[in-house]
């Protein structure tokens, strides 16, 4: 399955209309429906009470101040400071509700993304770059936090009052009302012409700062490979090209964010022009007062301030739906690795079978072709074969990290796509070259994914280890279980952390245990008391050991030459060693 998510095919597959996208994104919020009412009834309370001002102030002028009678005058100015007042307090129990709405929407949606990403597969990750990821789970979803939180109620509350003030524009005059809402005509068709421009723009600037965050993420995991290549020079270029990119793209979103304002402001100006002169004809003809004419300038403005407010807001949604479908690209991804409902009972069989097996990666060419190998319980097999041969990629299918394209691969002589990654992983283990380790301590780090000594004290820990034969390699850490261990630093070193994944398999106990060249950090002395803990093992137990160094497969009781896709019995040690000589080394 292709899980690239750069892909303009996919990107192309995934647009959203402008209803299903706020659609889908106030389904994100919908469990907060009862704040959502409130919100509502807040900013409907809010803009009522701001579209009763012109109409009274037009009262006092026509009523009181036109026969100077200040008494009402004064009345009705209290009357017009309380209305205020209130709509004051409506609006900040919006923004409060909001803000409240806006934070747990992001919280959700980051929480929702993470659980995602963990259960999608490992070929999802070798397709995408971890800044790009980083960047959507932080950048994009803090754009909708923004949206919910800043946008949304003003939003709605703009499109409230402009109805209102619309409302009241028709009803005090239904020719000057029209007459003043015909630019409002010419508004809606050009948003609707650069909207889907806008978004584009806004879509086209979070790949770039998705890219960006990409290249800073692999500069600095790498840091210390550049200072030892003096190459300093080779990341500042591609960390320039990146930013160059998200410069340009930013300059463009952002012209096309603020695009909308100039041009509301244009119209809105017309607007008042045309109520202006109309307003004053009336007059002159004695079908309108003063005040009515300064009521409907206030109603003409209520009606276009919201406009030009909304075209600000209009952008941040257009950011907010660009944000959401890279978020959604990633929500509505599926684990093509299921586990299948498979009720029949595990056979005598050998404990591990590839039968006629296809691999390769998307997009590439086959990698293995029509492997059949058994592997039984109890015994050590190597893998052996020059650099790119598909001595990892074997194991990797076997440890079930990706499935065949073709054939099948039995654990216990069933299906191993039958079996759930719990029980999977507790019946094999692996052990990688280079070893992935988490912040925290050293007992941390062997005991994660493996809940039977989680209770355990350091000093029952400590027993289960000799009982492992593994106090040796405990001992060569300092601080012993509560070393430190960095994700990344150099609190232990490589060998040490190699120790560590080696003490975390072994302590699984499991049935099957792939050793993917484990000694290749250490020393010789470390590697010969590996090779001992190796051989006091449970008998049961099979060992899958992948080496470039002989010696480490000396004492194999069969070994599998790997080269070319192909999987063949090599037969006995010294026949390995003459076959490895003759061919040449490549990638």
């Amino acid at each position: 399955m292709n899980y690239n998510l750069s892909k303009d095919s996919r990107q192309e597959t995934r647009e959203l209309s402008v209803y299903a996208a706020f659609k889908s994104l106030l389904k994100l919020i919908s469990h907060e429906r009862q704040k959502l009412i409130l919100a509502l009834l807040a900013t409907l309370a809010n803009s009522a009470l701001s579209l009763l001002g012109p109409l009274l102030a037009a009262y006092v002028i026509d009523t009181y101040i036109t026969r100077g009678e200040y008494s009402g005058v004064l009345l009705f100015s209290g009357i017009l400071l309380f209305i205020y007042i209130l709509a004051f307090f409506t609006n900040y129990l919006q923004m409060k509700l909001m803000g409240t709405v806006g934070q747990r929407a992001l919280f959700t949606l980051r929480n929702a993304v993470f659980h995602k990403l963990q259960h999608l597969p490992v070929a999802f990750f070798n397709q995408n770059k971890a800044g790009d990821l980083i960047s959507r789970v932080n950048n994009d979803t803090d754009k909708l936090n923004q949206f919910f939180s800043q946008a949304l109620m003003q939003f709605i509350g703009g499109i409230i009052t402009m109805t209102g003030a619309g409302i009241f524009l028709v009803s005090l005059n239904v020719k000057l009302g029209l007459a003043s809402l015909a630019p409002a005509l010419v508004i809606l068709v050009i948003t609707q012409v650069l909207s889907p421009w806008v978004k584009k723009k806004n879509a086209r600037n979070l790949q770039t700062v998705g890219a960006l965050s990409a290249e800073i993420q692999e500069s600095l995991s790498n840091f210390k490979v550049i200072v030892a290549f003096g190459r300093r020079d080779y990341f500042m270029n591609r960390f320039g090209t990146a930013n160059k990119n998200n410069y340009t793209t930013a300059k463009a979103m952002g012209i096309a964010n603020q695009i909308f304002v100039p041009l509301y402001t244009l119209f809105s100006a017309i607007a008042q022009l045309i109520v202006l002169c109309y307003g004053v004809y009336l007059i002159t003809a004695g079908v309108f007062t003063v005040g009515l004419l300064l009521s409907y300038l206030a109603y003409t403005n209520f009606f276009y301030s919201p406009l030009r407010q909304m075209a600000t807001l209009w952008a941040s949604f257009q950011t907010a739906m660009a944000g959401w479908e890279r978020i959604s690209e990633i929500l509505v991804l599926e684990n093509n690795m299921t586990t299948l409902e498979d009720q029949s009972q595990a056979s005598p069989a050998p404990l591990l079978e590839m039968k006629q097996v296809h691999f390769a990666y998307p997009e590439g060419k086959e990698i293995l072709h029509n492997i059949n190998i058994a592997l039984e319980k109890g015994k050590t097999y190597a893998l052996v074969g020059p650099t790119g041969g598909g001595k990892t990629t074997t194991a990797s299918l076997i440890a079930r990290l990706y499935d065949p394209v073709k054939g099948t691969v039995l654990l216990n002589g069933k299906d191993i796509r039958a079996y759930s990654a719990e029980d999977r992983t507790r019946m094999i283990g692996f052990i990688l070259q280079d070893p992935i380790l988490f912040t925290g301590t050293v007992r941390e780090n062997i005991l994660y994914g493996n809940d039977a000594y989680e209770n355990y004290t350091n000093e029952q820990l400590e027993e289960v280890i000799r009982g492992a034969n593994l106090e040796k390699l405990l001992a060569i850490f300092e601080q012993g279980l509560e070393t430190q261990v960095q994700s990344a630093g150099e609190s232990v070193s490589l060998g040490q952390k190699q120790l560590i994944a080696f003490m975390r398999a072994v302590l699984r106990k499991p049935a099957l245990l792939i050793l993917d060249e484990a000694t290749a950090n250490i020393d010789t002395v470390t590697e010969k008391l590996l090779g001992e803990i190796l051989e006091k093992l449970p008998a049961e137990t099979t060992r899958v050991i992948i080496a470039h160094r002989l010696n480490t497969i000396e004492n194999a009781d069969e070994i599998y030459f790997v080269n070319a896709g192909e999987v063949t019995n090599a037969g006995s040690f010294h026949h390995v060693v003459d076959k490895l000589q003759q061919r040449p080394h490549h990638n």
